[in-house]
This record gives C-alpha cells, structure tokens and sequence, in this order.
C-alpha cells in the first residue's frame, strides 16, 4: 500500500512544541518545519486537543500559511472524548479543518482506540461517517491509533477492514510488555495486511532522560539515546511512519541525521537496547509519556504528567524528595487534590494505575 506523498519515514508530532508561558513558540516552530521539509520529510501529526488546541492553530500559523499544499502531509485524530452523539461528529471535524486551515486531512485517525471508546464510536456512526468524509475527499486515508490488547485490535481490524493504517505505540521499553503488548499488536496489523505508525518511540522522553547506567551502555557505543530509541523503532519491515515530539531545533537536526542515514541496529546495539530495558524496568518510574490526556478531563485542574515527571526524577536518584517537592509546579492543584473520581484513567494510553501513584506521591 503507498501513501503517495509521504516522502520519508520519520513524521513530525505536535504534541510538544516549545512554549513561552501558554504560547506556541513560533519562532522556533517556524525553524524546525523549515529544516524539516528542507530536509526531504513532509509529514505533520496533530490531534484537537494537543496543547489545549494550540497545536492545530499553530500548525494553521507556522505550516500552512506559509507553505503550499502539496508540500506536506497533514494528520489529525478523530478523539471520543470530544464528542457525545453521532450529530457532534461533522462539526467537529469542520471545526478541525478550520483551525489548521486546511480543506482536507492526508491521515484521519480514530484516536486512543480501545475496548472502551470502541462501543461508542459504533454508537456514534463514526465508521460510516468518516468513510463518507473521504468519498468527499476531506481524507485521504484513514487510520486508527490504538492503545490495548492484541485480541481488541484484531477484533477491530477484523469489523472495520476499511482501516488503512495502524498507529501504536512500539518502543525498545514497550515491546514485550505485557500490558503495552507492542508485538502481538505489530503482528496483528501485519496479519490485516495493515501499514504501521509509530507512536511514543523514545516514551515520552523517557528513552533519552536515562538510568546513569543505561546512558552509559549508549555512551561507549556512540550517538544519541533517542536515535537509538528511533532506529529501533523503525526497524520494523511494516513500519512506515515514526513519529517523534520534537520541542526544539536540535532534536529536528538529530533525528534528521538519525534517519537520512538510517541504518536498522546492529547486533551489539540491540543488545544494549535489551541491557537498558532491564535496567530501566528495575527503576521502577511511572510509566507516563507526558501525553496530558489525563489533565484535560482532571476535575481539580492537577498537573499529573508534571507531577510524575518529579517523581521519576526522584526515582532516578536525580533528586531528593525535598528537591522534588521544591520541583513540583508552585501554585497549582497537588497530588493531595485528587478526589478519586477515575476520569484520568480511564482517558490514560499507558493504563497507569492514576489515583494510587498520586496518593504515593502526596504521601512522599
């Protein structure tokens, strides 16, 4: 299957822009899609929420205004929480054209696909109605993030065929994990004939921010932890998409250089690769990446992936709790706010266990 304009592998996700305050720094945006299409790449992956909306407008701002469209590829997610009934599904996605400023998406996902969301999209008429947005040619191709079991994504696969591509998350970390189960659901798409995108291939940040021990495996073999992380993850015959969060101008320039020389590991690489994720695992740090689902539907307004963020430091040794505390953002909703109320969880891609690592760390 070809997706005829997507020119490279390695796609350009817009969840973690740089930020100055509550801004999109556009300056720096507008340096990094330079470089990258100067590059030879031309893909761009978004969603309605990243940001808290500033991701589509930003994406309007820096990438199509000033770019034709032909010269890129434009992804963007259908997600349930933004939605009730079948009649909010068109304004909605209008609404999603209008904010990046386009007239159609390359790539339409169903976004954070799992057991849950799946009844109410079928509830909702989703299927259907996004088939018909792309025989209006509003989509190019459709496409499905998932975040569950092997069996959940075959079952879906096997009721909605229409599915073009497959967005998971695969990461040396994530790969055998039982939870994550990145190789049963690799082989399922392989076995639906179904191109795969890669999702969260440094985890977040959490592939690059490593164990001492783990960044000096890397350290003796040379290069950046996150190409190691990128090159693992693209290794994969069926992959055709790896997308990476870049924030600034010199992870653009270092994952270009990762993959306009790509060259799949070498054996003494994945070694290491298999020797970090021991080590890591043993560290025991919550498993987030930082996505902010979590944050968006919080009751209390109380910055979970940040929070977290301090305690895996804390975990690393990389800070005592005092410093940690002194860390934790100032001024805003603490672990303690939690009421329980579950939303976040049942939001988070990670299936993190929310509620008791906050009252873990409120305790600390």
């Amino acid at each position: 299957m070809a997706f005829e304009k997507v020119k490279k592998n390695l796609g350009f996700g817009c969840m973690r822009l740089k930020m100055i305050d509550d801004k999109v720094d556009y300056a720096e945006f507008n340096r990094m899609i330079d470089e990258f299409i100067a590059a030879g790449f031309n893909y761009f992956d978004t969603a309605h929420g990243y940001i808290d909306g500033k991701s589509e407008t930003a994406i309007r701002d820096c990438l199509v205004a000033r770019y034709n469209r032909e010269d890129y590829v434009l992804a963007n997610k259908l997600s349930d929480w933004y939605f009730e009934k079948e009649e909010d599904i068109v304004p909605l996605f209008e609404s999603q054209l209008k904010l990046c400023g386009v007239e159609y998406f390359d790539f339409y996902l169903f976004h954070c696909m799992t057991r849950t969301a799946y009844p109410k999209h079928k509830e909702c008429n989703t299927f259907e109605i996004i088939k018909g947005l792309k025989e209006q040619g509003k989509i190019k191709h459709i496409a499905m993030s998932f975040h569950d079991t092997a069996d959940i994504l075959d079952m879906i696969l096997t009721e909605q065929p229409f599915i073009e591509a497959v967005q998971l998350q695969i990461n040396y970390l994530d790969f055998d994990d039982p939870g994550v189960q990145s190789k049963a659901c690799y082989d399922v798409a392989v076995k639906h004939g179904k191109k795969v995108i890669v999702m969260e291939p440094v985890k977040g940040g959490a592939l690059v921010n490593l164990p001492d021990k783990a960044a000096k495996l890397f350290d003796e073999l040379g290069g950046s932890y996150a190409s190691y992380a990128l090159r693992y993850a693209a290794s994969y015959p069926e992959v055709f998409m790896v997308l990476s969060g870049m924030g600034n101008i010199d992870m653009i320039r270092d994952n270009i250089n990762t993959f306009d020389s790509f060259v799949p590991l070498k054996k003494e690489e994945l070694e290491a690769t298999d020797q970090a994720r021991e080590i890591i695992r043993l560290s025991r740090q919550i498993p987030c990446t930082k996505c902010n689902y979590c944050a968006e539907v919080c009751p209390k307004n109380i910055p979970i992936s940040e929070l977290f963020a301090c305690y895996n430091n804390y975990l690393l040794a990389r800070a005592t709790a005092e410093e940690a505390k002194a860390s934790f953002p100032n001024g805003r909703a603490a672990a303690t706010d939690c009421i329980k109320c579950g939303k976040c969880e049942k939001i988070c891609p990670q299936n993190i266990e929310i509620k008791a690592q906050l009252e873990k760390i409120g305790k600390l």
